[in-house]
């Protein structure tokens, strides 16, 4: 069965985005880049919201940019072809191989279990994240937590009271003083 991973940019003190709005700690060196580039590879499918989404836009044209760097090239060659599924009651068409969700988040994923695919299911988006977490459907959470404090704004984690047990599964250190933490859901 194909996994569900929730896996964003955090800070230290767990927001995706500061309470402005402002994600610009959040851009990544050379070393960091690549590492999300290894990451999509094993994504056959991502689900996001309408933020991450309009974010994301960028890369459907940035190969059409002359001043595009061999690492932004490469991401781009993996991220316009993947097929991605987005959630929002407010718009009403999408770009590239992006398609809005006919359903729920949980009934999206049961579809997309059910048929045939390889990769991974993966979740962009905190506000999508809480959903699906709500259904108890992520398998893991991945964290790329940046050594910044941003005071408040999204949170990664969702808050609800419920526990999660989890099982930490990789860790690794940039040398930016980047840490990605990789934790399975104990079942």
């Amino acid at each position: 069965m194909r996994s569900v991973t929730y896996s964003m940019s955090v800070s230290l003190d767990g927001y995706i985005v500061g309470p402005d709005g402002d994600f610009n700690w959040t851009a990544p060196d050379e070393e960091v880049f690549r590492f999300w580039i290894d990451e999509i590879r094993d994504v056959g499918v991502h689900l996001m919201g309408r933020r991450l989404y309009e974010t994301m836009l960028y890369w459907e044209t940035a190969d059409q940019d002359p001043s595009l760097d061999e690492p932004a090239l490469e991401w781009t060659a993996l991220w316009k072809p993947l097929p991605k599924v987005v959630f929002s009651s407010t718009l009403s068409t999408v770009q590239g191989k992006a398609r809005l969700a006919s359903g729920s988040p949980a009934e999206e994923i049961e579809r997309l279990r059910a048929e045939p695919g390889e990769g991974d299911i993966a979740i962009g988006g905190a506000t999508l994240a809480a959903e699906v977490a709500a259904s108890g459907l992520i398998d893991e959470y991945r964290a790329v937590v940046y050594p910044v404090l941003v005071g408040g704004g999204i949170p990664f984690f969702p808050r609800r009271e419920r526990r999660v047990d989890l099982e930490l599964v990789e860790t690794r250190a940039f040398s930016s003083k980047v840490v990605y933490l990789r934790y399975r859901v104990a079942r």
